[in-house]
């Protein structure tokens, strides 16, 4: 699939690290370190655009890595790009741990996957077929 994208960065696209890899690192685009303390958040712009074509969104997920490290997370994983969203693809960062993490210009910050998704049209009716789990929920089919 092609994706038309502006790189308005000094760094380079987004690219796979392997052939099975299912996303795309993306860097930070800021011209002097970011000093993110316990529990603060950012925006960090990453200077890309991109057209998704319709049917698809750019999901923004956290890097294994700066979670396991760090405790640097994206804050509302997985941020969605939607098809018709022209602007500067940013960041929300947010740092977990207890200590004072710096991003660097260029750092990878966060990885992006592409993703087929469907439109639904609701339809309202009065009552749902039954399952066996039925209305249980949050922990409700055990620990094991």
């Amino acid at each position: 699939m092609k994706v038309r994208i502006i790189n308005r960065s000094s760094f380079p696209l987004p690219e796979y690290a392997t052939v099975n890899s299912a996303g795309m690192d993306v860097r930070a685009n800021i011209s002097e370190a970011v000093a993110l303390g316990p529990l603060e958040r950012a925006m960090i712009p990453t200077g890309l655009y991109m057209a998704i074509p319709s049917g698809y969104e750019c999901q923004v997920r956290p890097r294994s890595g700066l979670a396991a490290k760090h405790g640097i997370s994206v804050l509302n994983a997985p941020g969605t790009i939607d098809a018709d969203y022209r602007g500067e693809v940013k960041v929300i960062l947010v740092n977990l741990s207890n200590e004072t993490f710096v991003i660097e210009p260029g750092e990878r910050i966060a990885q992006i996957v592409v993703a087929r998704h469907e439109s639904v049209e609701w339809e309202s009716v009065e009552v749902l077929d039954e399952t066996s789990r039925g209305e249980g929920g949050f922990g409700s089919t055990g620990t094991k």
